[in-house]
């Protein structure tokens, strides 16, 4: 985990160097394309977070939330699994909003299903107005500072059922180390585990650590719950 953090932030360790990725937002979208600017391994990710979902409990009649949802990479999975608007999705990119909904939804099924999606860059679950039994947020954690994963799990608190749980990925390190000071989509954020364990902590939430969910690009899981 070290050398390749090592080897990541002489690339990407400072804002300086955040410049040298390819461009967020719409620009980046066009050049990328919409499953490769979520970070590629479409069909793989996806069906690794749905299988991880449904093997650690999800079931049909739960509510579940995709944060930075993308161009709907779980969605795809979970909304034919899930009752009809059970899917909630949120992102900040319009481009990948409407790429997952015109191209990877097929009509029938966004009209049966009914999956809502907001675009929304600052977290306002609140807007669904619908409690929340499940949330994931893969590959989000990796491309924030400390203060907006605070703020991501301070405003999803509020929206959880009191027996919810939120599972998020992180790049894992043993030491603490400079992270770059704003986020980037394209970014490398890495956390030792008592940080994301202090994280939740700060906001009311219990921690869990899964580890190794043979994700392609070596996330690991934890899970933040509530509590009482």
């Amino acid at each position: 985990m070290i050398p390749l953090f090592d080897a990541l932030r002489r690339r990407w360790g400072g804002d300086p160097g955040l410049a040298a990725l390819d461009p967020q937002g719409p620009r980046g979208v066009a050049l990328r394309g919409h499953r490769e600017y979520v970070g590629g391994h479409w069909e793989e990710i996806g069906q690794l977070q749905f299988d991880f979902l449904v093997a650690r409990g999800l079931q049909p009649q739960h509510v579940l939330l995709d944060i930075a949802c993308g161009a709907l990479r779980l969605g795809v999975k979970a909304i034919p699994y899930l009752e009809p608007g059970h899917y909630l999705g949120i992102e900040k990119e319009r481009g990948l909003i409407r790429a997952g909904v015109e191209q990877e939804l097929a009509p029938q099924l966004r009209r049966e299903r009914r999956p809502r999606i907001l675009r929304d860059g600052n977290f306002r679950f609140w807007r669904f107005r619908q409690p929340v039994d499940v949330a994931i947020a893969q590959s989000l954690f990796t491309h924030l500072p400390p203060r907006l994963i605070g703020r991501c799990l301070a405003r999803l608190r509020p929206c959880l059922q009191p027996d919810g749980v939120v599972y998020a990925t992180f790049h894992e390190v043993e030491q603490e180390c400079a992270n770059p000071a704003v986020p980037h989509d394209h970014g490398y954020f890495a956390y030792t585990r008592a940080q994301m364990e202090a994280f939740g902590g700060e906001q009311g939430y219990g921690f869990e650590y899964i580890g190794d969910w043979h994700h392609p690009r070596g996330q690991v899981m934890v899970a933040y719950r509530p509590r009482r």
